[in-house]
């Protein structure tokens, strides 16, 4: 009962800012990953029948002059593009009813495109994501440009890693293994990447330049309505270090925001590894209860974070859309790979197995991340 008073308190709290706030959020993110597969779609003479964002009953919507129903529904936590020759929204091919379309319908149907077009399509909806997110980065480093923190230790946790290892306050970190230290905001994204291996840090104190060897640990982060594990060192920076802000032009934010996106893809993909070898807990697996509450918090700091927030993740979504599961688009992907290989697609009993497999696979993960929310925020 505390619980579910303690659960009835925080959505009270949360609903002013937090639900426009999730909702802009979702919606945007949901928005273009499905644009991209209409587009794509469009392009190459496929029917669209439905574009929904959200899942479930229709709120509102319209049918345009090319049939194409577009509306938003109750669930705000997805969407789906159906296509001519779709079963359902997971876009699983209907033979029965892609055999019973008269010759002018077939040509829009999208099960008998080749199968690059299929594929194409599949892979517009991730590919939109990063564009998006590509695009508001460019705008946010344009506008704000980028804050950074000279790479001076401040302060060292008592008996912590970094305190074993023999780092001090004071001490400049110049490099991690082979990457160039110059922003202290590379730290922390370095550590909780590393699994706990150890970490060859290189340090310049007085007029000595160091090597220590360093093991992040992995500790419980965060405040008592965010507690997450993550790997660290037990260091602070430097709050009298120097902090230059740095501006760009256009092609300077366009890099940079290219390889704030990299990054983001490559923490996502070492850390996913990271669990699946047991170097790192899965309590890090964020669901939509979580994303919902890291939103109402990035919101409290304004509009600007929020699209921060939108950048990352619509690159994060982008990329598990395109892991090879049946239902996502990474599934679609790995069919049509085998057609093109075998020349012909594969039976539709062992596309129906793969499907209900990828489903269970999706589910589960969705009520990992969901229980990893509800423990974090203190609710069980």
């Amino acid at each position: 009962m505390t619980h579910l008073m303690d659960l009835v308190r925080g959505l009270v709290a949360w609903t002013p800012l937090g639900v426009p706030a999730f909702l802009f959020v979702i919606t945007l993110v949901v928005f273009f990953h499905e644009l991209g597969h209409f587009l794509v779609a469009r392009f190459f003479n496929v029917k669209v029948d439905v574009f929904s964002v959200g899942f479930g009953r229709e709120i509102v919507g319209f049918t345009d002059k090319r049939g194409t129903r577009w509306k938003l529904s109750w669930i705000p936590v997805g969407g789906y593009v159906k296509f001519a020759g779709d079963a359902d929204a997971s876009s699983r091919p209907d033979a029965e009813a892609t055999a019973r379309m008269t010759a002018s319908e077939r040509e829009g149907a999208l099960t008998l495109k080749p199968v690059g077009q299929r594929a194409a399509v599949a892979a517009a909806g991730p590919f939109a994501n990063f564009i998006l997110a590509i695009i508001l980065l460019t705008g946010l480093f344009l506008y704000s440009g980028h804050n950074v923190i000279a790479p001076v230790i401040g302060q060292v946790t008592k008996d912590s890693p970094a305190a074993a290892a023999g780092i001090r306050a004071g001490d400049r970190v110049t490099r991690i293994d082979s990457t160039v230290i110059t922003d202290f905001q590379q730290l922390p994204e370095i550590i909780s990447m590393s699994g706990g291996a150890p970490l060859a840090m290189g340090i310049h104190r007085g007029n000595q330049d160091l090597i220590l060897w360093v093991t992040p640990r992995l500790m419980k982060t965060g405040n008592q309505s965010n507690v997450r594990s993550q790997m660290v060192i037990g260091v602070r920076p430097d709050t009298r270090a120097a902090v230059t802000h740095q501006r760009y032009g256009l092609g300077g934010a366009f890099g940079a925001a290219c390889s704030e996106s990299w990054m983001i893809v490559k923490n996502t993909i070492l850390g996913i590894g990271q669990m699946i070898t047991g170097r790192v807990s899965t309590d890090q697996l964020t669901g939509p209860v979580g994303i919902a509450s890291m939103t109402r918090q990035v919101a409290d700091f304004g509009f600007l974070p929020l699209l921060n927030l939108v950048a990352i993740l619509s690159v994060s979504i982008g990329l598990a859309n395109l892991f090879p599961i049946p239902l996502l688009d990474g599934g679609h992907l790995l069919y049509y790979g085998v057609e093109a290989v075998l020349g012909r697609p594969l039976g539709e009993r062992a596309q129906d197995v793969g499907f209900r497999l990828g489903l269970v696979l999706v589910l589960g993960l969705m009520l990992l991340t969901t229980w990893n929310d509800l423990v974090r925020l203190n609710l069980f």
